[in-house]
């Protein structure tokens, strides 16, 4: 799935980069639904009792969702950068190199905001020439060009349905985290990850984490 995922994603940001944001909402539908089958499969491990999963956790050591290539590379790709992350492929060149470039390249957020750019949106220029291997931080100017997408949504159809596309997307991956923590906690408790992360509490600090800030905030400042 994370696979499909990643051909959706890479394809929608070339779509994205010729100002071509229809054929975009089919794509980001699908990565949602994609989503969704993720979130769902997460019921069978939730089957596992704590001992049953004791009996094989040891067979694990060290492996750890930190060590799926595909997995960091959507995060890149919608904008959670994190260089640390690269550390745990320095072991594998090949990988290495393919994550290095998703943490430099610009997010899907990122050559959204470029495209209302070029459309005469007035998104602030320190925002175009950020450094994109950095998280994108919120950012008041664009809460307010998403205002004016919001409230005249008729008038700026394709940039309104784009950011609903995004929004999908990104609360299917905190409901992604919320049920990958509620499954840790059923089956480990607050036991320390496989990873060597802090489980459960590494998962909740994960869950308030998202993609595209300015999208949820503009709901708050909405008139009505």
């Amino acid at each position: 799935w994370f696979k499909l995922v990643l051909h959706e994603l890479r394809e929608a940001l070339a779509l994205v980069r010729h100002d071509q944001l229809a054929p975009c909402f089919k794509i980001l539908s699908r990565i949602k639904h994609i989503q969704a089958q993720l979130v769902s499969q997460w019921a069978v491990l939730a089957t596992l009792t704590p001992s049953e999963y004791g009996e094989f956790r040891h067979v694990l050591g060290h492996s750890s969702g930190f060590q799926s290539v595909q997995y960091r590379m959507v995060e890149f790709l919608l904008g959670n950068k994190d260089g640390r992350m690269l550390t745990v492929h320095q072991h594998a060149p090949a990988d290495h190199a393919q994550l290095e470039w998703a943490l430099q390249a610009p997010s899907l957020y990122d050559e959204f905001l470029r495209h209302l750019a070029r459309r005469g949106y007035a998104i602030p220029p320190e925002v175009l020439t950020r450094d994109t291997s950095q998280p994108h931080v919120a950012n008041p100017a664009i809460t307010a060009v998403f205002q004016t997408i919001y409230e005249h949504p008729h008038e700026h159809w394709e940039a309104y349905e784009m950011a609903e596309k995004l929004v999908d997307v990104d609360e299917q991956f905190s409901i992604w985290r919320h049920r990958h923590l509620k499954v840790v906690e059923r089956v480990i408790g607050f036991k320390r990850g496989t990873g060597g992360t802090a489980g459960a509490h590494y998962l909740r600090q994960a869950i308030e984490r998202v993609f595209f800030p300015e999208l949820w905030d503009v709901r708050t400042v909405l008139k009505g």
